[in-house]
This record gives C-alpha cells, structure tokens and sequence, in this order.
C-alpha cells in the first residue's frame, strides 16, 4: 500500500526522485499517466492490469467511456528508475501536471500520485474546508 508525502525537486531534464518505499513497491518498471485534478497517477504493472480489464468491461458504445479510455490510456508511458533513483517524467505529462520545480509525491493506497507543490497546496487547502463533509457522504460507499 502506498501512503505517506514527500517533497522533491524535478531538474532541468524533467527527472525526480521516487521515495525508496514508493520504488521498492513499483517495482522494476511501472506506469505513469495523466491523473484527475492535475497530477499524474503512478501504477505497479499488476494495478495496471486489473485496471486495464476494468476499461475492457467498460461499454465501447458510451461516448463517456471513450473518452476517459482515451485520456487515460493515450498518455500512458513505461517508466524504469535510474541507478540515482530518478525517473523521467515525459514533457507531455509534466505539461499535464505542470510540473516545473517543486514536486510533491503522494502515496494513495494502490497508486502514488505526482502533483506541482503549488497544485498539491491549492487543493489540500479547498479539501480541508470540506474534509467532513466528504467523509459524511462516505458513509454510502463500502469500505
């Protein structure tokens, strides 16, 4: 499970520094894409996978499921961690994340998550004003 936040520096190449744990759970090669909200979802090959039959069960004939397969998996990308422990994000993702210096990394239980420091605080401070009512709301889901 991935959990926890942490602060890093992209360089001028577009590479950052995965958190050891986060790496350690990826594995050797994992995928990154374009998230919700304006970060960047990171997946182990396996979360991957199921989530890829997810889409396959999707119906092809809503206009809707389309769409999101196409934003999802059209920017999509294998990614390895260098000797350094880096990672290069593609420019077509730091575009979509606006990542330009300071990065945060999330972990949210089956993914990490890679938002720009301004991005992550703008949205932790709306969040925080409406925190409990989202966990209100909550109480329908099964968890």
């Amino acid at each position: 499970m991935f959990m926890g936040e942490y602060q890093h520096n992209i360089d001028t190449k577009g590479r950052i520094i995965l958190p050891a744990r986060f790496r350690e759970l990826l594995g050797e090669k994992f995928i990154i894409t374009r998230g919700l909200d304006q970060c960047l979802f990171v997946y182990t090959q396996e979360e991957w996978s199921r989530l890829e039959a997810g889409f396959k069960a999707l119906p092809f004939t809503k206009a809707d499921a389309r769409a999101f397969a196409r934003f999802f998996f059209s920017g999509a990308s294998e990614l390895e961690v260098d000797k350094q422990g880096r990672v290069l994000i593609p420019n077509n993702l730091r575009e979509h994340a606006v990542l330009q210096k300071e990065v945060v990394t999330i972990g949210v239980s089956s993914r990490v998550e890679i938002w720009s420091s301004e991005n992550w605080a703008k949205y932790s401070r709306e969040a925080n004003l409406s925190y409990e009512e989202i966990a209100e709301k909550m109480v329908d889901f099964e968890l």
